[in-house]
């Protein structure tokens, strides 16, 4: 057994290179020239040396396999036609790249998706199924930009023709770069979503204030006048009951001192301004309990509707970007930061409209020109003897009528 391992760990079967295979397993290939075979210098069970080399076969031939697997689920994604592409493998490596690109691109918008949706949903199954939707969606869009370019040998025509794709392939790179950068930034974006929900709650009281604010002033100043015209009233009945007692005492007035006629009319003047401010105080403190009965109810309507403000929860996407922007704004490494993950995903996006523009028009694009060329020269075929089949059977018409019908069909054949 113990001898049985060792010859395990120290022998590596080379992998078998069938030619038709060639360039399709590249990678597999590569593998097998990194570890090239090493054989014992001493076997003593030559049952044991053939067994393991029939196990590193079947592991090998498993792994070759594999790849077939993935790199044909790669060339089908790319949108290119496989029959063609078997006549021309040495393109196989460039549209399997193309592909993988097209195939990474829709999963990073599944992802995308599926995350924006879950932050207005809170939902996971509703964001999954979403996801996927909108990931095959981005898949087969990218798909058809590819698949729909060809190669003319002219790059200035191909870069005019593939304009509008680009520009939809930046449209489509921000539009899924974005989700994902929100939650790259995560940690940043939550500590300025808190402060974002204060501003806005600071916001909200300020204006249930700004509301109330007009009523209660202008009660407040009612209650003011009517104090200040209460103090008025009073100032001028101490002033007169000053004036009657100084002439009383002989201190002012007349200067003498006693009871007399004068003192007798001033102290009628005192208690006369005596009974108009009992009397303006009963009317003006009835107004002014009315005014503050008013300003308590105002004041507990402003703390009812206070009290019903709530911090609402900002965790959508929209409050997400905003917090992302003002971050962006207060910091250059953020913005640096989302600056170079947009660009990354415009990257991505674009690659595969971009490796079609600069590579030079290969086999393939020779052998798929040739193939519509045959479908063109086909249907001009079938229609050119569908024309001639209409001619023979109006041969018994009259010569106008065979002249107009012929006309026609000659006229659609060269349209």
């Amino acid at each position: 057994m113990n001898q049985a391992k060792e010859l395990r760990s120290s022998f590596i079967y080379p992998l078998p290179h069938d030619k038709s295979y060639s360039g399709v397993f590249t990678s597999v290939q590569f593998i097998s020239l990194l570890h090239p075979p090493v054989y014992l210098n001493q076997v003593s069970a030559d049952g044991i040396l053939i067994g393991l080399r029939n196990n590193n076969n079947n592991i090998l031939l498993a792994l070759k396999v594999y790849m077939q697997k993935i790199t044909t689920f790669f060339l089908r994604c790319s949108g290119a036609d496989l029959s063609i592409l078997k006549k021309c493998s040495s393109e196989t490596s460039k549209y399997a790249g193309i592909g993988a690109t097209i195939f990474f691109t829709g999963l990073f918008a599944a992802m995308s998706g599926a995350y924006a949706l879950y932050t207005v949903f809170d939902n996971a199954w509703i964001a999954t199924a979403f996801g996927i939707l909108w990931g095959l969606m981005i898949f087969n869009l990218d798909r058809y930009i590819v698949s729909s370019m060809r190669k003319e040998g002219k790059t200035g025509k191909e870069l005019l023709i593939a304009t509008p794709r680009i520009l939809l392939a930046i449209l489509i790179s921000i539009v899924i770069a974005k989700p994902l950068e929100l939650k790259i930034f995560e940690k940043e974006i939550e500590p300025e979503l808190i402060v974002m929900e204060q501003q806005k709650y600071s916001e909200q009281e300020a204006q249930v204030r700004f509301r109330f604010q007009s009523t209660q002033d202008s009660i407040k100043r009612a209650v003011a006048g009517l104090r200040q015209e209460l103090a008025a009233k009073a100032l001028k009945r101490d002033e007169l009951v000053r004036i009657a007692r100084e002439e009383a005492d002989g201190t002012g007035g007349s200067k003498k001192k006693n009871l007399g006629p004068i003192y007798k009319v001033k102290k009628a003047d005192a208690d006369a301004a005596e009974a108009e401010l009992a009397a303006l105080t009963a009317r003006n403190q009835a107004r002014i309990n009315l005014y503050e009965k008013s300003l308590s109810k105002s004041d507990s309507m402003q703390h009812q509707e206070m009290i019903a403000l709530e911090k609402s929860r900002m965790n959508g996407p929209a409050a997400r970007m905003e917090a992302l922007s003002r971050i962006t704004e207060e910091s250059s490494a953020m913005a640096w930061a989302h600056w170079f993950i947009m660009l990354l995903f415009i990257a991505i996006e674009t690659a595969p409209v971009f490796v079609k523009l600069i590579s030079n028009k290969g086999p393939y694009d020779n052998l798929l020109k040739v193939e519509e060329h045959q479908f063109v020269v086909h249907e001009i075929e079938e229609l050119a003897r569908m024309n001639t089949q209409a001619k023979e059977k109006t041969a018994n018409y009259p010569q106008h009528e065979r002249t107009f019908i012929g006309d026609r069909l000659d006229a659609e054949l060269g349209g």
